[in-house]
């Protein structure tokens, strides 16, 4: 559904302004019209065959037409005019805090001094402006409101969206310390998968530093939840309750504080271990012993006499 205008400026046509995507709009058409004749044909049968029992034939079919068509019709409508009520339920938030701002403004305006309307304008505004922990409630509920938008328009841009170009609904969200939580509900054609390799994009589009996504129900694998991280509150500092409990009037001990240096235990005996010599035990020396020939034999790699476990 666009809206085109006739008129110039400087010669140029001004353009369409598209508020339905033609693609959507053919879509919602179709699925109308069949939304209409199910409807009509189900439920006409229906209330005829329920009349029969009670009428003639001929004045339950009558009846039964008089049912099944309204209902169609009904059913009609609600199908054409959903491309509409997505819309809206993208912008309700704003549109009921317009809403409601305008209607304050112009009851209060009408029942007071100008004097005491600006003097309460000036309180709504500039109270929660000077107090800092209503501003930051403030301003968080505020990102929300942008951060469902921002999804949207990773929706429109880069995101493939099923046959009817309808795109994933965009349900709540709230805020977190780290930055918001938003819930979407997929339509068909895509998954949890399509998302995760964008998660730098959609970060990029959220103003954001990372975000992640997880399943939101584990029977339901449509139902997500994305966890937009904006800040790092890890590294703040955080008062510890623990200091509240030392009582500040208890007397500081004055001996001095020994740090050990090293282990010293003099109380302990230590035994003096020694180890065996090595080679042949301790003890006379034997005499050599000469060849016949009056020479010296050859030395030996190994006496008789060593343990073989020396050399092991």
């Amino acid at each position: 559904m666009s809206k085109s205008s006739p008129r110039r400026f400087a010669g140029k046509s001004t353009g369409t302004v598209t508020v339905i995507e033609a693609r959507v709009h053919r879509s919602s058409a179709r699925n109308a019209r069949v939304a209409f004749i199910l409807t009509a044909v189900v439920v006409g049968v229906l209330a005829a065959v329920v009349a029969a029992s009670y009428w003639h034939p001929i004045v339950a079919l009558i009846v039964g037409a008089l049912v099944g068509v309204p209902c169609g019709a009904a059913a009609w409508l609600l199908v054409r005019i959903w491309p509409v009520l997505r819309l809206l339920w993208w912008w309700i938030t704003e549109v009921l805090l317009a809403v409601l701002l305008l209607t304050g403004w112009v009851q209060l305006a009408g029942h007071t001094p100008m004097v005491v309307t600006l003097l309460v304008v000036a309180l709504v505004v500039g109270v929660p402006a000077a107090v800092p922990v209503i501003r930051r409630q403030v301003i968080a509920w505020a990102w929300c409101l942008v951060v469902r938008h921002r999804l949207r328009v990773c929706f429109a841009q880069f995101i493939i969206a099923n046959q009817s170009g309808s795109l994933p609904l965009i349900l709540w969200a709230r805020p977190t310390p780290v930055g918001e939580r938003v819930w979407v509900y997929l339509r068909p054609g895509l998954s949890a998968k399509d998302l995760e390799g964008r998660l730098d994009k959609i970060a990029v589009t959220c103003h954001a530093s990372t975000v992640l996504i997880e399943r939101a129900a584990e029977n339901n694998a449509a139902y997500l939840r994305f966890d937009i991280k904006r800040r790092e509150v890890l590294t703040a500092h955080v008062g510890s309750p623990l200091v509240d409990q030392i009582d500040p009037t208890a007397p500081v001990s004055a001996s001095p504080l020994t740090v050990p240096t090293a282990l010293d235990l003099p109380d302990v005996d230590a035994p003096t271990i020694t180890l065996p010599a090595q080679g042949k035990p301790a003890g006379k020396k034997p005499a050599p012993t000469t060849s016949a020939n009056g020479s010296k034999p050859a030395a030996s790699s190994s006496a008789p006499e060593d343990d073989v476990s020396d050399w092991i």
